[in-house]
This record gives structure tokens, sequence and C-alpha cells, in this order.
């Protein structure tokens, strides 16, 4: 039997059958419809109480029948013919709805998105068709659509569509204005729509910040960011963050720009994003998400792509109920089923049993890496960890002291991998030659994931074992002072880290003096340095020596007094 799309739900079985039926209904090549065809949309429709969309091919079969707007029903972008930017989709859809009014503009946004011939609607009232209209695509970037007034339906019925079809492709082929058809409706890159929420534990100030830090994140991400959307509320709406209001606006919004991905600025629970793609009919993700992904595309090394796997499995568990058929890839075939177990239970006990795996793996990695820092401990080397936030210079940092070569780019995380190289510094003084060795860290970042957090924390175990933190601050972005109490606050987590610090202020270069002048007023112990230009490097490693070896010096002495 063929499927009857949209909501379906509380509609009876008989009343289904009457749907399906619909899919047998031939229509005329060279008409919309015909008047029986019609006739019987308006019957159902009255019977069901919701309104339907037909949706026709130019040789007249009907491909899709739909419980719902034409916005709701929307044909997926990756099951539209593929054409030209010249050219319609081949399809159009007859809609019915209660109200004796124009299509609405979500209706028409969803025939611009799919391209189609034309949108007739149809008014009905008692059973009855009360009036007609025909909309239909034109070359115009500021209205891309042009609709009849309201027709009876013999002269709906009468015209010749064929004739219709050819002129209207004729006009925009001539006009080449094919970027209105958004042509590029499937792409690799995700094109999104960011979605914003204040509440009133959030400061203006650490609200922007917040999104233009989500611009990057999804820009690190591959994404493209169309537009951003704020809502000002007291606290996040139980079941959408957003409300009914917003989730609409949203809705148009997305499909205006021609969004396939919207990106909340916090973390959002299984249901609410369940409830927002229902809502608003396509992918919604959180920021933690964003990240997660990043971590996968930029984790080179095996133990890398072993914790990021962790987390996102982590993360997704809780997310399965709902989304089976996009986790099928995960277990599905022989040996994965047992006896009336669901497709969703088969991926949960799936992914359960890899997370156990994965788990395990990372608990030898970490002991293998508390070996690593124990022979390091036995040779008497000290150690310095290079934190701070994401893109602030670490990597390029220790580049520059130690000829690491380790991949650096203006991107958030743009290394994951912790890199320890050793460095030989002449103190000043004495001539003496030391070594130390440093180990750059993974990028901190205002309220870093927690399943990050667990996932990595044999990378972070690198602090924990450090002699000093060497906290690098990227001085030229705006938001540095926050940038500082972040890291502070993920440090503050860890079960201990080491009592000699030090803050070195990076990229003093692209700063103008007054921001430099508040940093050295409000920071007096901190060090300046630009790690590109190589600006006071030389004063950093000195500092270095001194907060490690100098009480080693005094402790000596007093032991030998």
């Amino acid at each position: 039997m063929q499927n009857i799309y949209g909501n379906v739900q509380g509609i009876k079985s008989s009343q289904i059958k009457l749907l399906q039926r619909l899919y047998e209904q031939r229509q005329p090549g060279d008409r919309l419809t015909t008047p029986e065809f019609a006739q019987t949309l308006a019957t159902i429709t009255t019977e069901i109480h919701h309104p339907i969309c037909c949706y026709i091919n130019r040789r007249g079969q009907v491909i899709r029948i739909a419980v719902g707007t034409p916005f709701q029903t929307q044909i997926p972008p990756e099951e539209l013919p593929r054409h030209s930017a010249e050219r319609l989709s081949g399809i159009h859809c007859i809609a019915t709805q209660f109200k004796s009014e124009q299509p609405d503009e979500g209706a028409l946004i969803a025939m611009l998105r799919q391209r189609l011939d034309a949108l007739v609607v149809l008014s009905v009232a008692d059973g009855k068709i009360k009036a007609a209209t025909l909309a239909h695509l034109v070359p115009d970037l500021e209205t891309p659509w042009e609709i009849s007034p309201p027709l009876n339906l013999d002269d709906l019925t009468e015209q010749e569509f064929d004739e219709l079809v050819a002129e209207w492709e004729r006009e925009i082929s001539e006009a080449g204005e094919g970027i209105f058809l958004n042509q590029d409706i499937v792409s690799d890159q995700d094109k999104v729509l960011l979605v914003g929420v204040q509440t009133d534990d959030i400061s203006p100030q650490r609200f922007e910040d917040g999104l233009q830090e989500l611009v990057r994140l999804v820009e690190s991400a591959g994404g493209i960011v169309l537009d951003t959307v704020r809502q000002k509320r007291s606290r996040p709406h139980p079941q959408t963050v957003i409300g009914q209001g917003k989730a609409e606006e949203i809705t148009l919004l997305a499909q205006k720009l021609g969004a396939n991905l919207i990106v909340f600025d916090r973390d959002i629970s299984p249901s609410q994003a369940r409830n927002l793609e229902a809502e608003i009919g396509m992918r919604v993700v959180d920021r933690t998400e964003v990240i997660l992904d990043i971590f996968a595309q930029r984790a080179r090394s095996g133990a890398g792509k072993l914790q990021v796997e962790l987390a996102q499995l982590e993360y997704m568990l809780p997310r399965l109920r709902g989304r089976g058929r996009e986790m099928s890839r995960l277990g599905a075939g022989i040996g994965t089923r047992g006896p009336g177990e669901t497709r969703l239970e088969t991926e949960r006990r799936v992914i359960q049993r890899r997370i156990a795996q994965l788990q395990q793996e990372v608990d030898e990695l970490q002991a293998h890496r508390a070996r690593i820092r124990q022979q390091r401990q036995q040779q008497e080397i000290p150690v310095v960890a290079l934190v701070g936030y994401t893109n602030a210079g670490k990597s390029t940092l220790l580049n520059v002291l130690t000829n690491a070569e380790v991949y650096t780019a203006n991107q958030l995380f743009a290394t994951l991998d912790p890199t320890t190289r050793k460095l030989v510094i002449t103190e000043s003084e004495t001539q003496e030659r030391r070594s130390i060795l440093l180990t750059d860290t993974v990028g901190f970042i205002h309220e870093l994931p927690p399943p990050l957090m667990d996932a990595f924390r044999a990378t972070l175990e690198e602090v924990i074992e450090a002699d000093v933190l060497l906290h690098i601050v990227d001085l030229s972005h705006p938001a540095w002072e926050s940038h500082i109490a972040s890291v502070q606050q993920i440090l503050e987590e860890m079960p201990e880290i080491p009592e000699t610090s030090l803050i070195a202020f990076n990229k003093i270069d692209r700063v103008d003096s007054e921001v430099l002048a508040k940093a050295q007023q409000n920071y007096s112990e901190a060090l300046f340095i630009s790690a590109t230009e190589r600006l006071g490097l030389e004063t950093l490693k000195q500092r270095l020596l001194q907060l490690i070896f100098e009480p080693v010096n005094a402790i000596a002495a007093t032991q030998n007094s």
C-alpha cells in the first residue's frame, strides 16, 4: 500500500484507505486537476478535519499524499528531481484549507524551496470548494511568486497547465535568476540558523560573546551561518526552549533563508530536541553537538579518535529515541537482533557495548600515559603544561619555542592531542643550561561539555601531573577576561592542579595600548608576549626557570645550612 505522509495521528483506518485510493486517480497531463478529483479532496478534508496536500507530476501521476499544510508536508530535498536552476521540479501541489484566504507565507516558501511547478489552494467549507487560488514562481528576488485572484473550479481546471509551465520556465531561463530557486538545496556544507536564548541568569555581554563564539564554532565545524535569531525570556521553555510562537518564526525564517540546520547556543535536552525537530521540520543540534563534531574532524591520533568516539556515543545514547532510522547504521543485520527486539533496543544495546569497550581502552590509555609520566619523573625533568582557552596560541607558542611542528590554524580546537617537547634554556645569570618539558593540552572553552571532560580525562591528566601551569590568554579577543574565568573554573573542577602557575598574555601585537594597560594593571605578575612575532619569549623562558628551579634551590640551601 502507498504511504500517507504528514500527521496521520487520530485518523481512522477507513479514512487512510480513502487517502490511499487517491494514488490511483491519474490526472490529465495538460491540466492542474479535474473537478471530480478536486471535489474528492474537499470531501475527504471535511471528513478528517485536516488539510490535505496532493503532489502530482507532469504525467498526471499522484506521487505523494500527505495530511497537513504545504509547509508541513514538503518533499525532502533528496527526493526532489535534480534539475538546473532554470528548471522547475516537474511537480505541482494541490492543497486544501478551511480558510477562504490566499496561501500563507509558509505555503509559498514551501513552493519556493521545492521549486514546484505550481501551488493550487482549494478553500473548503461544508464539504464544498468555495474558491481556488493558483500560485507559481517568477524570477523576482524580492517576491519570487505570483498569486492569482480567487478562481472558481471551472476556471482552474480549464487552464492549459502544460503551456503555462513551459512559459514560466522560459521566463526564469531568460531572466537568468537561478539563485532564488535554491538550486544548492543539497550541499555538503550545512547552512545554519543560530538561535540564542538570553535568560535572566545571563548578562547581555556574556550572551553576545557566547553567540559570537558559536558563530566561530559552526564555522570551525564547516558550516555556514546564515543568520541569528535572539530571544529573551526569564527561563527556557520546558518543552521547546523557545516557545510555540518563536518556533514558528524560526521555521519560516529557516525556509526563507534555505537553512538545513538549527543550532542553539545552549545545551538542550533530548526531548526538547525531538519537540523542536517535529515543530521546525529540520535537524536541531545544540552547542555541545557542534563541539563534538569539531573534535571528530580534528582527532588525528588513535588516542584522540578513541576519546572523541566515546564522548559522542555518551552524548548520543539518551538521544536515540525517535532517531531509529538515523542510527540504523550502528547496529542492524544478522547477529544483532534478539527475538522481538526493536531496532531502537538493538541500537541502544550496541552503543552501550561499544561505550564499555571504549571506556576500557581509555583506561588503558590512561595507564600508559601514567607510565610515561612516571619515566619523566624518574629523569627529574620538570614539566610545564600549556593551558588556556581554545585558539589562544598554545600550539603556536610550543612550535616557536621547541620547533615541534604541531598543526596550528586560526580555528577553535585546531589541535586535540597533547604534545610534549623538550626545551633547553640557558640561565641568564649562570649560563647554565636547564631542560624542561613543555606539554600542549587540548583547549578549554566556556562550559566545556561534560562528555568531553570525561572522555578526555587521560589527556587532562597531563595538566594535573605538571609542575607548573602556563596559562596562555589571547589578549586580542574581546572576551579575554571571560576566557580567563572559564579556564580557571575548569581547572578548579579538576581533582588537583599544580600550585605554581603563570599567566602569559599572547598576541600583544594585535591590541591597542588601552587594552594592554588594563591587563598590565589587573595582572601585574603576568607576562606579555607575541608567539608569532617572538616578543617577550626570552623573558618567558627565564621566568619559567625561576618558578621551577628557585624553590628547589631554596630548599637545597636550607638543607645544607
